[in-house]
């Protein structure tokens, strides 16, 4: 407990989902949370559930002014930013000709230019103070290709890429910046047909672990990355996946589920 005493968190995109959970686990140990997002009712009660700790700012990660103002507001408000979580993102399901140009700058303006941004906005005061840390969510989509995901899997790389030359360029300045990338996780983003937590886990049964994640586990590898237990990381990558990356499955041969060697 208590990771996180003191310190000044912006989570992009944490009015729900990934971002929600890892602002209650934030404020659990011991951190004051700004809330930013789009989402103004679910954003305010999740503020108002946590108490003095967070407070909620309506943010467009796309507007370079929008992060000026947010960082100004949220330092007036809390205190200088310590840690940056640049979680905000969109999903689009569409094959690649299927695409339109209009698709796919639309989500690499929120995916990848709003974290760009957020950078930006955030390592100058951290760079000041000789101490910060910025964890950009990826996706294992930005460590391998996924059919039907042209636009998203091209963001989810560049923040990669994104995430690798800040680490460089911060990182002899007193600030470090990883990425955590998800493999499936239960949000609303990718259920939003409400389904329970076992029966979205069907679709991963060829995956090591079985079963699809919750927000919290990924939240709690943010959290480390976050705090000064990482304090030796820099450019680290950390697949919360259940161990997609590791390879699927092959139903019927040795070693699989329920097969004999």
């Amino acid at each position: 407990m208590n990771r996180l005493h003191n310190k000044v968190a912006i989570i992009t995109g944490g009015a729900r989902g990934m971002g929600a959970a890892t602002s209650r686990l934030f404020v659990a140990e011991g951190a004051k949370v700004a809330i930013a997002d789009l989402l103004d009712e679910a954003g305010e009660a999740l503020a108002a559930e946590l108490g003095d700790a967070a407070r909620f700012y309506h943010h467009d990660v796309t507007s370079e002014e929008g992060w000026a103002n947010l960082v100004a507001a949220v330092e007036a408000d809390l205190g200088p930013v310590d840690i940056l979580v640049n979680n905000a993102g969109i999903l689009l399901f569409r094959t690649l000709l299927d695409t339109t140009l209009e698709d796919y700058e639309k989500v690499l303006n929120v995916n990848l230019v709003g974290e760009f941004l957020g950078i930006k906005a955030v390592a100058p005061g951290m760079i000041a103070r000789g101490n910060g840390s910025i964890v950009n969510i990826s996706s294992v989509d930005g460590m391998k290709g996924a059919n039907g995901l042209a636009a998203y899997s091209s963001s989810k790389w560049g923040v990669r890429g994104l995430t690798r030359v800040a680490a460089l360029e911060l990182g002899h300045r007193g600030v470090r910046v990883n990425s955590v990338h998800p493999g499936g996780v239960d949000t609303v983003m990718t259920n939003h047909e409400g389904r329970s937590r076992d029966s979205v886990s069907e679709r991963f049964r060829n995956i090591p672990l079985q079963r699809v994640g919750g927000p919290e586990e990924v939240a709690k590898a943010t959290l480390f990355l976050a705090s000064d237990d990482a304090s030796y990381l820099a450019g680290a990558e950390i697949a919360v996946d259940g161990g997609m990356l590791t390879g699927h499955y092959y139903e019927g041969l040795p070693g699989a589920p329920g097969v004999s060697s």
